[in-house]
């Protein structure tokens, strides 16, 4: 199953140019599968950046803004878009210049992935 799923992730980064990686983890950001380019960023990718999500949805949530379905951070070389799918979150590395809309898009792909990890996370 971890084959296929990585096969599809692989297809999905090849279908939005500008995107160098994509990472599913726990809320914790510890990592469960990942894609990518050597063009992604290193540091972006450490579990304690991915979990700082957690508190930004968690701080959104006591401001009264709701539940949070996605984050967008834009730096000066390269975007962080998060998504989330809790227990699990779905991190995309982008460029500076990649069109975000196109990875947003991707999460009607990625639903039907996210639920079959989410089963196999529930199990463990």
């Amino acid at each position: 199953m971890v084959e296929e799923v990585r096969k599809c992730l692989q297809d999905l980064l090849m279908k939005v140019n500008g995107l160098y990686c994509i990472l599913i983890t726990d809320r914790d950001g510890v990592p469960l599968l990942k894609v990518g380019s050597e063009k992604a960023p290193e540091h972006a990718m450490r579990p304690n950046f991915i979990s700082t999500f957690g508190l930004a949805i968690d701080q959104g949530s006591k401001l009264g803004l709701g539940k949070t379905s996605t984050l967008i951070c834009s730096y000066s070389q390269f975007q962080v878009i998060q998504m989330n799918k809790l227990p699990l979150i779905v991190t995309f590395i982008t460029s500076d210049s990649c069109n975000t809309g196109h990875v947003l898009a991707l999460e009607k792909q990625l639903n039907p992935i996210i639920s079959e990890l989410t089963l196999a996370v529930a199990e463990l």
